[in-house]
């Protein structure tokens, strides 16, 4: 599939220039079970292990019999790592739960594809030709988005993020830049509009020829 390339200063306006895209990368038919398991799995590694607490048997404390079993005028315990005393273990605590899930690297990939397709398809997806911005201002780089019109952005450069685009767009919330590295499913879905420069195009054709 073809698309024109937009220009940053004009405010993403599409010019005359064009750009290859890759079908079997920009050009699929999204599946929404497939996004879906890509999501959660992005999600749920996301989260820290579940710490466990210290039940009876993991506190260190003495295991003698405190007293007599009958006849002391007290409650018959065991020893000191009952609940019911302080320092004492506790009554059924949390499980250590490790949220750790696994995911088919092929399905990743294809969960990848299927987000850039869907952007493209949505015609939410603009290839610019390059993200330098002079001398860094934040003020030109709003102007260009506020003429997008993109309630919230995803920038995607090659290698690294320009440094004049990453400086500029530092203090503008809607706007987020990632490296082609880290391009991933659940960023891209929740953005409205998506923008790759050549280079994060380049970069993320060639991160699925093998």
């Amino acid at each position: 599939m073809k698309i024109q390339i937009s220009t940053l200063a004009d405010g993403f306006t599409p010019g005359s220039d064009e750009i290859e895209l890759r079908d079997d990368v920009f050009g699929l038919e999204p599946r929404a079970d497939i996004l879906h398991r890509v999501v959660t799995w992005q999600l749920e590694k996301r989260r820290g292990t579940a710490r466990a607490t210290r039940e009876r048997a993991d506190v260190a404390r003495t295991g003698k019999k405190l007293g007599r079993q009958k006849g002391g005028g007290t409650a018959r315990h065991g020893d000191r790592r009952a609940p019911v005393f302080i320092g004492g273990g506790k009554a059924h605590g949390a499980r250590a739960r490790d949220f750790n899930p696994s995911l088919n690297k092929k399905v990743r990939a294809l969960g990848l594809k299927m987000a850039l397709s869907a952007k493209a398809k949505e015609g939410k997806l603009i290839v610019a030709d390059s993200l330098a911005i002079e001398n860094a201002k934040t003020a030109v780089l709003a102007k260009s988005f506020e003429a997008l019109g993109a309630k919230r952005a995803l920038v995607i450069d090659g290698e690294q993020v320009e440094p004049s685009f990453a400086l500029a767009a530092g203090n503008i919330y809607a706007i987020d830049v990632l490296p082609a590295a880290g391009a991933n499913v659940y960023d891209i879905l929740k953005a409205d509009t998506l923008v790759l420069s050549r280079a994060a195009v380049e970069k993320l054709e060639a991160r699925f020829n093998g």
